[in-house]
């Protein structure tokens, strides 16, 4: 099957967030945002009883991966998991682990066998999953393990994407006080060079440009702020562009987001989480999504979380996760 006619699959999430309902919005707004052929793996009958509570219309029908292009202009396409699913919007349950781990496994064993061209991931909430026994650090260590099922090891990097910015944090999940330490110039060049290959591989661009955030304020001031930009990230620049990389840093990264800034670069890699974070959420926050580079399939997902809070209110914006769905397909159109 060629690659534009494989559908994308939608893993469930925290059945108790607002994954269900964001889905079932998705679908509503199919045909006015233009949306690929998609269907979600999780419990029917729990998709109709949210359905329901929201008020809206929503035909849900229980498909295989050859049904899902037929079925999807008439019906939301749902792939059944075997795990039961008996979640209260807004109450997160440990007993509902099963179901959002068999929902990324079967998706990820579909979109590795070649049935579907990629996957799209809702929120999950890392905390419930710990109660269950849950051993990953996290989502995308959990499908890095997944993937490396094959005797490959895969480093998987974060990538924020919005058609303003795109941004990487080389550091991720770790407490501020641990970045210094965390930061290598190994790193920052295995980074560099995943983004450098990511951009041309799946998102076309011939020469991708890479603008490195500086660590300390001024990029370091040329020392005087802090050694890290000279003696740690100013190596790895210098040996990408020996790669024929694009690269170049470090910036000082107060002036690396403004409009004119963004024009000199394709990607933007960052040190940190918020420094990553923080301009492209002020720039593109209900439009970002989250791409995670490194994996041998196309996985993208919406950037923002469970939110739990607002969960079963229908008030939920599905902006991301439809931004999630086109930009899946336009990369899994070029995934073989």
């Amino acid at each position: 099957m060629a690659a534009l006619e494989r559908p994308l699959l939608l893993t469930q999430g925290d059945p108790a967030g607002i994954g269900p309902e964001l889905t079932l919005q998705a679908w509503l707004q199919r045909d006015k945002i233009g949306l690929p052929p998609f269907a979600v793996l999780a419990n029917p009958a729990h998709l109709e009883q949210v359905a329901s509570a929201l008020g809206w219309t929503v035909p849900v029908a229980s498909v295989g991966v050859p049904q899902i292009a037929s079925i999807f202009p008439h019906a939301l396409p749902v792939i059944p998991l075997k795990a039961s699913v008996s979640a209260q919007a807004g109450r997160p349950d440990p007993t509902g682990a099963a179901s959002v781990i068999e929902s990324i496994e079967t998706a990820v064993h579909l979109v590795r066998n070649g049935e579907a061209s990629a996957l799209v991931t809702n929120p999950i909430a890392k905390h419930v999953l710990y109660e269950a026994g849950f051993r990953h650090p996290g989502h995308t260590e959990f499908l890095a393990a997944l993937a490396s099922e094959d005797g490959n090891s895969y480093h998987p990097v974060m990538m924020l994407w919005s058609e303003e910015l795109a941004v990487v944090p080389v550091t991720v999940h770790i407490p501020l006080a641990s970045v210094p330490a965390a930061l290598t110039t190994e790193l920052i060049l295995l980074t560099g060079r995943i983004v450098a290959r990511e951009l041309k591989d799946r998102f076309g661009i011939a020469n991708p440009r890479l603008a490195f955030a500086g660590l300390n304020p001024h990029a370091g001031e040329n020392g005087a702020m802090g050694s890290e930009d000279q003696v740690v990230i100013a190596p790895a620049v210098t040996a990408l562009q020996a790669e024929g990389i694009a690269a170049f840093g470090p910036l000082p990264a107060d002036t690396m987001f403004h409009t004119r800034a963004r024009k000199a670069y394709d990607a933007a890699l960052a040190m940190y989480h918020d420094q990553a974070l923080i301009p492209i959420k002020t720039i593109a926050f209900d439009e970002g999504v989250n791409v995670t580079l490194g994996l041998p399939f196309v996985r993208t997902s919406p950037d923002h979380g469970t939110a739990f809070d607002i969960a079963g209110k229908g008030i939920a914006r599905p902006d991301s996760l439809m931004a999630a769905i086109k930009l899946a397909a336009r990369l899994g159109a070029k995934s073989p």
